[in-house]
């Protein structure tokens, strides 16, 4: 099977502190990865790194064939949640509930205008942020 993510010898520093060692990993189309360690372990570093909010200072991350490593966190076409929330502050509270679904994904294209806002809307809707 051919990995559908692929990362070799990633490292990132944080000063005196190394968060990341030469990690190599590859996911295939369709399989279930699960990142498992104690904290300090470096998950949520690899993950910011895979969405493009930390830039590595070694090593690539190829995704779908297409090497991201240094893509913009908003061109790339892969999701986190992340424990404290982060938006981008740039966008409205609409354009940011709407950004995965204008994005084409590994296996869609991007939503309709049309339908991007209706979902939007009501999504708003449903947690009383029509206002903002």
């Amino acid at each position: 099977m051919s990995s559908l993510l692929q990362i070799a010898g990633l490292k990132k520093d944080f000063g005196r502190v190394t968060a990341l060692r030469g990690i190599d990993l590859h996911v295939g189309a369709g399989e279930m990865f699960v990142l498992l360690g104690a904290s300090g372990s470096g998950k949520s570093t690899l993950l910011r790194c895979i969405g493009g909010f930390e830039t590595p200072d070694a090593g690539t991350i190829v995704l779908d064939n297409a090497d991201i490593t240094t893509t913009p966190p908003h061109r790339r076409p892969v999701n986190t949640m992340f424990q404290s929330y982060a938006l981008f502050p740039h966008m409205t509270v609409a354009e940011n509930i709407g950004f995965g679904l204008r994005q084409p994904g590994l296996d869609r294209a991007g939503l309709p205008c049309a339908e991007i806002a209706t979902r939007v809307t009501a999504l708003l809707r449903l947690v009383k942020l029509t206002d903002h």
